[in-house]
């Protein structure tokens, strides 16, 4: 397997600018409405530094995080979270061995989505939930460059599927300037889903700005 992660040596600037920042919390509390309290077991995919697994472990769930990138992990170790680093294409767990799924913010990220989802089907239990948090595809992205709040200005491109550092929405002192990002329409999106054999319960833009910054949804295996 291959370790190496775009996000390694920028784990501790990361989690301060968002995983513990409002956006984070606010993300957070949508998966954590979408998921609902525990027990059982849960895996976090792309736990990052396990402050999401933290709230998710709090709600009564017997987490485990998953993430490729070691310098995320540490933080998540340091904050007493189980952690594995794998590939989340290529989990190393058996099928049905877990009750439920997370991932916030991670379509972006992974350089198998598709995959990823997969084996999150896999690994789910016949009932069980997986809830997913992200950017929204048809409003951010390389191809759309948001003022603060206002309207999204889009440029050509929704339809580029291609890893990117440099476009017209990727802010130079952003974090995918510094990771770069995977960008999904929305249409292949919701088939990582559906092509996985997952059921979609539920599917929301969360209120808060004129257009939508994120989607939320939750899919039943």
């Amino acid at each position: 397997m291959d370790t190496t992660s775009r996000y390694d040596g920028l784990a501790d600037w990361y989690d301060a600018e968002f995983a513990t920042a409002d956006s984070g919390r606010a993300a957070r509390a949508i998966a954590l409405r979408l998921l609902g309290d525990g027990p059982g077991r849960l895996l976090d995919l792309g736990c990052g530094g396990g402050a999401h697994t933290a709230s998710f472990s709090d709600a009564g769930w017997d987490v485990t995080g998953v993430d490729l990138s070691e310098d995320q992990l540490r933080l998540a170790r340091k904050r007493g979270l189980d952690v594995v680093q794998a590939d989340a294409a290529a989990l190393p767990f058996d099928d049905a061995s877990f009750d439920a799924a997370v991932s916030i913010f991670t379509h972006t990220d992974f350089d198998d989505f598709a995959g990823a989802v997969r084996e999150t089907a896999r690994v789910l239990r016949p009932g069980g939930s997986f809830v997913y948090l992200g950017v929204h595809p048809c409003f951010v992205g390389p191809h759309a460059f948001v003022h603060g709040l206002e309207v999204p200005e889009l440029h050509p491109g929704y339809r580029d599927t291609n890893f990117r550092r440099d476009a017209p929405g990727i802010w130079s002192d952003g974090v995918r300037a510094r990771t770069g990002a995977w960008h999904l329409p929305l249409g292949l999106f919701l088939h990582c889903f559906l092509d996985a054999g997952l059921r979609l319960e539920r599917f929301e833009e969360p209120r808060g700005r004129d257009y939508p910054y994120i989607v939320a949804l939750r899919a039943t295996k």
